[in-house]
C-alpha cells in the first residue's frame, strides 16, 4: 500500500498511541503525550492496535480500514435482506462495493470507514427490532451508534432520526406510546455510550493527560461540540482556540492541501449533485431515487408494518439528513460523502425488491429501463465534469445502457430471458462507477482524492509517498544528532510534526496543536525544555511571521540557521536554541521536503 493514501496527522497519532498505553487511552498525537489529536480517538484505537501487533508498516496502518470496508459490505447485505429479501441485499452489496469513494476510503487511514461500519450495524439491529419487536436489538442499535460517536462524533447521531422513524412506523408494538418508550430508552443508551469516554477523560486531572487539541480550555466537550460540531457548520472552527498559525493559512492559500480538489466548493443545494463530490458518490443516485419513489407509490396502501416502506423510511431518512448537513456545512471533504453510500445502495436494492419476481410486467420494465438510461445519462454528465475521464468509456456506458433498456422493453422469454435482461441492465449502470474505482486504485488514489481528478491534484495528494525515502533519511540523520529520549525537534503546529513522527516514532514537540492555536505547551514549559536540553531545534514560521508569543519568543531568543537552496521558498525556517553541546544540524530538519500542514476534517 503506497503512502499516498495515508493522512500523516492521523498516522502519526496512531503510531504514538501504538507505543504507549497512556497515549492510547487518551488519544495523544505525539509520543510524549503533550497534546491529543483534535478528534475523538475511536478509529485510531483500531489502527494503533494493528501497529502494536504487526509493527510499523503502512499496510498495518491501513489494514483496519480494509477489514472495516469488507465487513460493511457483508453487514449491509444482511441489513437490507432483512426487510427486502436476498436479491435486494445482493444489489445493495454490489453498489456499495463498486462506488468509488467507498473503495478509496478503504485505502486510507481516516475514521469514516469505522463510522460507516458501526452505523450499518445499527441499521441492521434496528431492522431486526422493527421486524421482531425485540427491545434488545433496538438497544444494540443504540450501542452501535454510541460507538460510532467515538469514531466521528456528532455525525454518528445524524442517523438517529431515520432509525427512530423506521421503528416508530413499523415496530410490532401496537401502541405508539410503547414504541416511543423503546426509542427513548435506546436514545438513552446511545447518549451514555457516546459520552462515556469524554466524561472519563474530563475527570482525569489535566496534569495527568495530554492537552485536548481544538479547545481553548482543555475540554473534550468543547472539542467535540464546538470545534468539531457547530464550528464545522459555521466555518468558525479554525478560530475557536485563537488565530491559526501562518503555516496553516499559507497551506490553504498555496493550494498544497490534501483537500485541494474540494476545498473551494461552497455550500449549496446542488453541492452533492455535480463536481467532485458527485463523482465520488453520485453515480447510482438516480436509481436510489427511483427505487424510493417506486416503493412509496406502489406500497402506499399497505399496512403500517410493510417492510419495504420501512426500509425506505430508514435508508431514505439516513440519506436525506446527511445530505442536508453536507450541503449546508461550510467544510466538506471527499470522503465525508462515503457515509451516504450505504443508504444509496440500500434504496437501489429495495427498489429491485419492489419490482417483484420476474418476469416483470410491461409497466415495471418501462420504469426500470428509464432508470437505467437515467443512470447512464447522469454518469455521462459526471464524466464530462472530470479532468481526465476517458470519452470512450462514456460512449461504451451509453451504448450498454441503450442496449439494456431495449432488452428490458422487449417481452421477456421466460425466467432465463428476464434474468439475462436484469443482469445486462445491472452491468450497464455499474460500469462507470466500477471503472472510476478501478482507475482510482490504479492511480494510487486515497480518501482525499476524486476519480479522474487532475494530475496536479493527484500529485499534491501523493507528495508524502514520494517524500517517504527522504523523510526516512532525514529522521536517521536527526536521530544521530539527538540523544535517545530527547525530542528530535519542535514545530509550530502538529501538522508540521506529523510526517516525522509517522516515520520515526520519536517525539517531535508540537506547539499549539494541529492549528497552532491551543495553549500547549506553555512558554514556561518550552523554556524549561530548552534549558534542560530536551529540545534544541525548532521549525517555525517566518513568512509571514507568527503572532503566537511562544513562537515570537523562540524566534527572538534562538539562532536562525541558514537554509539550503530550494526550488521554491517555504514559509518556515530552522532555529537552534540553548547552549547544550553537540553538533548543530547542517540543514533544516525538514530537509528538501516543503510540505505544509493540511487541515484534517472531522
Amino acid at each position: 500500500m503506497a503512502g499516498a493514501s495515508v493522512e500523516p496527522f492521523y498516522g502519526a497519532a496512531a503510531r504514538s498511541m501504538a507505543e504507549s498505553w497512556h497515549d492510547f487511552i487518551f488519544g495523544a498525537f505525539d509520543p510524549a503525550g503533550t497534546v491529543t489529536v483534535d478528534k475523538l480517538p475511536g478509529a485510531l484505537w483500531a489502527q494503533a492496535l494493528s501497529l502494536r501487533v504487526f509493527g510499523f508498516h503502512i499496510w498495518a496502518l491501513v489494514l483496519p480500514q480494509v477489514v472495516e470496508g469488507v465487513l460493511t459490505i457483508v453487514v449491509l447485505y444482511r441489513a437490507v435482506r432483512r426487510l427486502a429479501g436476498p436479491a435486494a441485499g445482493l444489489t445493495a452489496a454490489a453498489v456499495l462495493a463498486v462506488t468509488p469513494i467507498t473503495v478509496l476510503l478503504s485505502r486510507g487511514n481516516v475514521s469514516d470507514s469505522l463510522l460507516i461500519l458501526l452505523l450499518v450495524l445499527a441499521a441492521d439491529a434496528t431492522s431486526a427490532a422493527l421486524l421482531t419487536g425485540s427491545l434488545r436489538q433496538l438497544l444494540f442499535a443504540g450501542v452501535w451508534v454510541g460507538l460510532a460517536f467515538q469514531a466521528k462524533m456528532i455525525q454518528a447521531w445524524l442517523v438517529l432520526p431515520a432509525l427512530s422513524a423506521a421503528y416508530l412506523l413499523a415496530a410490532p408494538a401496537a401502541r405508539l406510546r410503547t414504541r416511543c418508550a423503546h426509542v427513548a430508552l435506546a436514545g438513552l443508551v446511545t447518549a451514555v455510550v457516546s459520552l462515556s469516554w469524554m466524561t472519563a477523560v474530563s475527570l482525569v486531572p489535566s496534569q495527568d493527560r495530554p492537552y485536548v487539541d481544538g479547545s481553548p480550555n482543555d475540554s473534550v466537550y468543547t472539542q467535540v461540540f464546538d470545534y468539531n460540531g457547530l464550528g464545522r457548520l459555521t466555518g468558525n472552527w479554525p478560530k475557536i482556540a485563537g488565530p491559526p498559525s501562518p503555516l496553516v493559512v499559507a497551506a490553504k492559500e498555496s493550494g498544497q492541501l490534501l483537500t485541494a480538489e474540494t476545498i473551494g466548493i461552497k455550500a449549496s443545494w446542488h453541492r452533492l449533485l455535480a463536481g467532485p463530490f458527485a463523482a465520488d458518490s453520485g453515480w447510482l443516485l438516480p436509481a436510489a431515487v427511483a427505487g424510493a419513489l417506486g416503493v412509496l407509490i406502489s406500497r402506499r396502501r399497505q399496512g403500517r408494518r410493510d417492510p419495504l416502506r420501512a426500509a425506505v423510511v430508514l435508508w431514505g431518512g439516513w440519506w436525506l439528513v446527511l445530505a442536508v448537513f453536507f450541503s449546508v456545512g461550510t467544510y466538506l471533504n471527499s470522503y465525508y460523502v462515503a457515509a451516504l453510500i450505504p443508504a444509496v445502495a440500500a434504496l437501489c436494492g429495495t427498489g429491485i425488491a419492489a419490482c417483484g419476481p420476474g418476469p416483470w410486467p410491461a409497466r415495471v420494465r418501462l420504469i426500470v429501463a428509464a432508470t437505467v438510461l437515467g443512470c447512464a445519462g447522469y454518469g455521462a454528465y459526471l464524466m464530462s465534469g472530470t479532468a481526465s475521464g476517458p470519452v470512450v468509456l462514456t460512449v461504451v456506458a451509453l451504448v450498454m445502457a441503450a442496449g439494456a433498456a431495449g432488452q428490458l422493453l422487449l417481452p421477456a422469454s421466460g425466467q432465463g430471458g428476464h434474468l439475462t435482461a436484469v443482469a445486462f441492465a445491472g452491468a450497464a449502470v455499474l460500469l462507470l462507477p466500477a471503472a472510476a474505482s478501478v482507475s482510482g486504485v490504479i492511480r494510487g488514489l486515497g480518501p482525499f482524492d476524486t476519480p479522474f481528478e487532475s494530475s496536479k491534484t493527484a500529485h499534491n495528494n501523493q507528495a508524502l509517498a514520494v517524500a517517504a525515502p527522504t523523510l526516512t533519511r532525514a529522521v536517521q540523520r536527526l536521530e544521530l544528532q539527538t540523544r535517545p529520549g530527547d525530542a528530535l525537534f519542535g514545530t509550530d503546529t502538529s501538522g508540521l510534526a506529523a510526517d516525522y513522527i509517522l516515520y520515526s516514532g520519536r517525539e517531535v514537540l508540537p506547539i499549539g496543536g494541529f492549528l497552532g492555536n491551543v495553549p500547549a505547551p506553555t512558554l514556561a514549559t518550552l523554556q524549561a525544555d530548552i534549558g534542560r536540553g530536551y529540545v534544541r531545534v525548532f521549525v517555525l514560521p517566518v513568512s509571514p511571521p507568527g503572532p503566537d508569543p511562544r513562537v515570537r519568543w523562540l524566534e527572538s531568543h534562538c539562532t536562525r540557521q541558514p537554509q539550503p537552496p530550494r526550488r521554491r521558498p517555504v514559509p518556515y525556517a530552522t532555529f537552534l536554541c540553548g547552549l547544550r553541546a553537540g553538533p548543530a544540524p547542517s540543514s533544516s530538519p525538514a530537509g528538501p521536503i516543503s510540505r505544509t500542514p493540511s487541515p484534517a476534517p472531522p
